[in-house]
């Protein structure tokens, strides 16, 4: 037979939800720890999230924000490299011939 379905109530569901925001875990070690499938964490996300509870940076977002520094970086030593180039190419065409 089936499994039995485990039922929660509202101020279980709300409760698990402000802890979620407050954590820097990832749902899915959320999940893992309370044994609740991510997918009804997902659910009770899209239904309880109060976003004024949240925190600032969440692991996620600093994941995301160090990759966008990391690419800025790469484009910075780019661009000063071609810069160093054209500077060069300045000063060879500049000179005057004889």
């Amino acid at each position: 037979m089936g499994e039995q379905r485990q039922h929660y109530n509202e101020d279980f569901k709300k409760q698990t939800v402000k802890f979620i925001q407050e954590q820097a875990k990832s749902v899915a070690d959320i999940a893992q720890d309370l044994n609740i499938p991510k997918s009804t964490l997902h659910q009770w996300l899209s239904l309880y999230r109060e976003f004024e509870s949240e925190p600032v940076n969440s692991s996620e977002r600093i994941r995301e924000l160090e990759r966008q520094l990391k690419e800025s970086d790469r484009r910075v030593a780019d661009l000063e490299e071609e810069i160093a180039i054209v500077k060069k190419a300045v000063h060879i065409f500049s000179k005057p011939r004889n």
